[in-house]
């Protein structure tokens, strides 16, 4: 007898990453998602590896508890459109999802987005440009 383990849908694993992706950069627990959901953790993480398909009610729910629209939740999914955002390194997430997934990645953006000044912002941005250019250049 052949064991038919069903896969996962590529748009429920999206889903679920930009899920894990918004509450790891709020640094909201899968808990206290859970908590605020009336669900358990163990459910957080089965949405967030796909495994289980989140209900339309339920992402909604999830997208107020977030602070996104819903449409957070599908931007660069599988299958999807490209957009003409002007932008051509964004057209796949996937880097913002491991940069953010990174110890680094998530102190550098708490840190960040803690700073008011738009023009210390920019400077900062500036900044890891060039020493991004830099390392390049060696």
């Amino acid at each position: 007898m052949i064991e038919n383990k069903k896969k996962p849908n590529p748009i429920d694993i999206h889903v679920g990453s930009r899920i894990r992706l918004r509450r790891t950069m709020l640094g909201m627990s899968q808990e206290k998602l859970g908590e605020s959901l009336g669900i358990t953790f163990q459910q957080i993480q089965k949405y967030e590896k796909g495994t289980n398909r989140v209900g339309a009610s339920r992402l909604q729910n999830i997208s107020n508890i977030l602070t996104v629209p819903v449409s957070f939740f599908f931007e660069d999914a599988p299958g999807d459109q490209p957009s003409n955002s002007g932008m051509a390194e964004a057209s796949s997430s996937n880097y913002v999802v491991d940069f953010l997934s990174s110890s680094e990645g998530l102190q550098l953006n708490r840190a960040f987005v803690k700073i008011g000044d738009a023009k210390v912002r920019r400077k900062i941005v500036d900044l890891v440009k060039a020493l991004a250019a830099e390392a390049d250049s060696e």
